[in-house]
């Protein structure tokens, strides 16, 4: 059952602004302020084509395990351009282990439209981010915050357990983001655009440290006083089964084994390497059949393979 303040924001959109403030935005930005972590996709220096990458590789991986291959990346692709010049498989190449490869075709994609259409420059305004290739409400709408400092509501899963929790009074959202939620978010925002950004940022970073998953710290939160779920008794999760991530045995590692047969080798590799990677041929030939169709992999005659070259 959503709160009262919930349930107002969601039927007509609307809030005090002044209570906004003084029961979210200000405490949060005040703890960001103090707590947020030195990333380098924030520094001034990053600009727009750095916080996208950064965009890119976050999603469903942790900062830990993004650090080094984004710093690698730019050093090697310091604009769009210079990824754009490059063959895809380079950037699949680089991706490494990250996980989720595609998002390495997806992200050299825009490179190439954004050197194509915007003269090389990540372009400011939320509509053509979102007609970039590979690019989707969420990244257009946190490219436009946290680079350009636009008001935009910037829904990701950080962001959405707060919201679950301190507004609507649940212990996680949905499975989905759902229509209520996103006029939650934009009910939530800040009326102008340097706060807007800035609580976009603090919410997500409130997430990701305090508001977790497991083993949340009510303690340091800032907003535990009016946090609805910890008010009511922080009830149990009553929704549909949360989905759990599962790696070992699955196409998804076959396909990762795969790749990286390939990451590693200077010239295609013939169908006997690939076959050494893992036992189950029914598998390991699906895995290998859905990297060509994701356009991860490029077959050769003769049966030689090797990573995309346009």
């Amino acid at each position: 059952m959503p709160t009262a303040l919930a349930a107002d924001l969601v039927s007509d959109g609307t809030a005090d602004a002044r209570s906004l403030d003084e029961q979210f935005h200000s405490p949060v930005i005040a703890w960001f302020d103090a707590n947020a972590r030195d990333l380098p996709w924030r520094r001034q220096d990053a600009g727009p084509w750095g916080v996208m990458v950064s965009e890119f590789m976050l999603q469903q991986t942790p900062v830990s395990r993004v650090l080094p291959v984004y710093e690698q990346w730019l050093a090697r692709w310091p604009r769009p351009a210079d990824l754009a010049e490059e063959a895809p498989g380079e950037a699949v190449r680089a991706w490494g282990r990250l996980g989720y490869p595609r998002r390495a075709l997806r992200l050299h994609g825009a490179a190439v439209a954004i050197t194509e259409r915007h003269g090389g420059d990540v372009p400011a305004q939320h509509g053509q981010l979102l007609a970039l290739p590979g690019i989707g409400e969420y990244t257009a709408a946190a490219v436009a915050s946290f680079a350009y400092g636009q008001r935009h509501a910037v829904l990701d899963t950080n962001v959405r357990r707060v919201f679950a929790r301190a507004v609507t009074g649940v212990q996680y959202p949905p499975n989905a983001t759902t229509a209520a939620e996103r006029k939650l978010a934009r009910a939530l925002l800040p009326g102008d655009e340097r706060t807007a950004s800035r609580w976009a940022a603090a919410s997500m970073e409130l997430g990701a440290l305090v508001c977790t998953a497991r083993n949340e710290d009510c303690a340091r939160c800032p907003i535990a006083a009016r946090c609805a779920w910890l008010r009511a008794g922080k009830p149990a999760h009553a929704g549909p089964a949360r989905r759990g991530q599962t790696y070992a045995g699955t196409d998804r590692q076959v396909r990762g084994k795969l790749l990286a047969v390939l990451r590693e080798a200077v010239t295609p590799v013939p169908q006997a390497a690939l076959d050494r990677v893992w036992d189950d041929a029914v598998q390991r030939a699906r895995a290998l059949d859905g990297l060509v169709a994701d356009g991860l992999v490029e077959p050769l005659p003769d049966g030689f393979y090797r990573l995309p070259l346009t």
